[in-house]
Formats: structure tokens, sequence, C-alpha cells
């Protein structure tokens, strides 16, 4: 039994912190659609606000919404990007992905769109003028911070991707020199699902991180790592 004073301690708090990594789930089919905690909402607000960004831009906003007709339009368009997709692809690819649920806004308690204002932090950002695109990487970030803060407070989350940006500019009313980024859904789920999905339906196999490591150059692969992982 673990007692309060080894909750406490850094290697608690360490294996924690990769518990909630390795537990993090792209999620879509698991939404209860039950009452989102207000203060649990605030403080995955607060995670992303929180994010590292280049020059202390902070270039992201967060649009709630919970409007019953906003969510079914935009899954209208979802699905009829979802259609051009599975129309795209191979017959055998097609028949792999007929199967899987690419969302849960419908289902979710509460969506969040999330934008990149690249005109934030002023006319010279601090660290972008070499790496232009280091505003949208902060962005992912704070994407990333709320994603892991859903999971610490036990629910779920899932990035939709399939959308126009144009589209979702007007549904919002978005001005032109915003980019919306992702809609993320957000709310309590009945689990969290140990595989991937994509994993689960045969989309793709994770690539082992003794793959991904070089050494000093790139191409030099690093010896083989203990594949324990199971982030996801």
């Amino acid at each position: 039994m673990t007692t309060a004073s080894e909750e406490a301690s850094p290697a608690a708090q360490t294996r924690d912190l990769y518990d909630v990594i390795s537990n993090r789930r792209d999620v879509r089919a698991e939404f209860t659609g039950a009452p989102m905690p207000p203060a649990a909402l605030t403080r995955i607000l607060r995670a992303g606000h929180c994010a590292p960004s280049v020059g202390l831009s902070q270039p992201w906003d967060f649009v709630l919404i919970e409007d019953s007709l906003t969510k079914s339009a935009f899954h209208s368009h979802v699905i009829g990007e979802r259609r051009r997709f599975h129309d795209s692809l191979t017959t055998d690819r097609s028949r792999t992905f007929e199967s899987i649920k690419i969302e849960g806004i419908l289902e979710s308690t509460v969506s969040l769109v999330v934008t990149y204002d690249d005109s934030r932090g002023g006319p010279a950002v601090l660290g972008r003028h070499a790496s232009p695109d280091a505003g949208l990487y902060s962005v992912c970030l704070a994407i990333e911070n709320m994603w892991l803060a859903a999971t610490a407070e036990g629910l779920g989350m899932g990035w939709v991707s399939f959308f126009r940006e144009d589209y979702l500019r007007g549904l919002l009313g978005i001005p032109d020199t915003i980019r919306p980024i992702a809609w993320l859904c957000l709310g309590p789920v009945t689990l969290m699902q140990q595989v991937p999905d994509l994993e689960r339906h045969g989309w793709r196999d994770r690539i082992p991180l003794s793959q991904v490591v070089h050494r000093e150059f790139y191409g030099n692969t690093a010896p083989h790592t203990p594949n324990t992982e199971s982030i996801g």
C-alpha cells in the first residue's frame, strides 16, 4: 500500500507522469456524454496555456463548443471528408478503414477548437526568424499538455483532423488570419483502451524505439533498446 509520503515523493511523481504518457489515447468511441467537471476543464485549459511557446508568443486560442447544432454541422462536414478519404484508398485499405471511427463529436461532452495566430508576440518573435513553423509547434505543445492533463483527470480526448480549415473558420467565425489547428473532443469515458485504435484495427503497427534512434548522425541507428514502451 502506498503511503501519502510515497505518493508525494519525486520517484512516485515520475512514475505517475510516465503512466499518464503511456495511458494517453486518441479517444473516439468511449465517450459517455456525462457532464464535464468545470474545475477539471479549467485545469486542462490552464495546462494548455502553460505550454512552452517560441518567444513566449503564446499563439493559441481555445474555443469551447457545447452547442448541439454547431457540433452536428461540423460532424456532417467531417463525415463528408471521411468519405472522400475512404474513396481514395485501395480496396484492401478501404475495408480496413471502414471499421475505424475517426471522431467522437456528437458523443463527447465538450468540443475544444485550438487555433494558431502567427501575429501573436509582435512583428519580431524571438526564436522564430530561422524557424517560421515554431509558432505552430508551440500550439501543438499546448494541445499535448491538455491531452496529458485530460488523461491525468481520468477524462478522454480525441483529435479530429478530418476537416477543411476554411469550413471551420466559417462555422466558428474565425478570422482569415487565424488557423484552426485541431477540433478536440473531450469528456468522461467508459474506459481508456489499452491498445490504440489504429493498432487494434490493423491500420498500422507501432515502430520500435530502436528504429528511430540515431547516434551522432542520421542513419547510424542506436543499439537495440528493449521494446517496453506502451505509449499510444
